[in-house]
């Protein structure tokens, strides 16, 4: 039986891959900040260290696959909160439980990013930089600041969120040769807007719940979180094991609308 460790596994997409690994037979160890098997707040340098020793303890320190889905959306106030779990806690997981996988079987992990990650560049960018040398300190008076400034202060979660979807997928990436090379396969999903209680609470947030409402694919409709758990699942499994260090879009088209010459 497959060992799974699933962050965010109480609700949304994190909860529909907990319920898709367990229909597929695989012991599930979900973290979240509630109703989980592990309680943990990933916005914390704490809360990531006791969900890593957690996890070590409960799983015997051998996991076969990480699914990485706890995140905020651009709500969330303050902004700095965003940064600090879709990148910072997702990285600390990342690299806490790498020995734990390689121990595992067929061992692989996901890191559930966005198709936000690449609607601008970031390239050149402190901010860019401050996360890839984590520097969470930095990150965070970087954020502080832009929710301060009156040019900047309406989208700073906008900011906080579509820079730290792009560091984490940066830095799943940058880990792809080293992983590899250890056995342990690592992938991205880029998913679009997608029905869960984090877009309801986005949609109802006079800031952005108008460009959430517009931001529709070629498709027409937003993704349910069962289509993204399903693409988790394959990318977990067998017929997928000569993937590594890509990053899938599930976003029904958006990006190739966005990005017709860029891939």
């Amino acid at each position: 039986m497959r060992t799974v460790v699933v962050t965010g596994a109480a609700s949304g997409m994190g909860a529909a891959v907990r319920q898709r690994m367990l229909a597929d037979g695989c012991r599930v160890i979900g973290v979240d900040l509630r109703d989980a098997d592990i309680l943990a707040d990933l916005s914390t340098a704490q809360g990531r260290a006791g969900a890593i020793d957690a996890v070590l303890s409960q799983s015997g320190g051998r996991i076969d696959q990480l699914v990485c889905c706890a995140g905020l959306g651009p709500h969330v106030d303050p902004a700095t909160l965003v940064a600090s779990v879709n990148y910072f806690g997702v990285v600390a997981l990342l690299d806490g439980l790498f020995d734990a996988l390689r121990e595992g079987t067929q061992p692989c992990a996901v890191v559930v990013s966005s198709s936000s990650a690449t609607l601008q560049s970031w390239e050149g960018s402190p901010l860019r930089d401050a996360y890839l040398a984590n520097d969470e300190a930095g990150v965070l008076a970087m954020l502080a600041a832009a929710a301060q400034a009156e040019a900047t202060r309406e989208q700073a979660g906008y900011i906080a969120y579509a820079s730290s979807k792009h560091a984490v997928t940066a830095a799943a990436r940058q880990r792809a040769a080293a992983w590899g090379q250890a056995g342990v396969r690592l992938n991205v999903v880029a998913p679009g807007a997608v029905e869960t209680p984090l877009l309801q609470a986005g949609l109802a947030d006079p800031r952005y719940g108008d460009a959430i409402r517009d931001f529709l694919p070629p498709l027409r409709r937003r993704a349910q979180a069962e289509e993204v758990a399903a693409l988790i699942a394959f990318l977990c499994g067998p017929q997928a094991a000569y993937m590594h260090g890509n990053v899938v879009f599930v976003d029904g088209g958006l990006d190739a609308a966005q990005r017709p010459l860029t891939f």
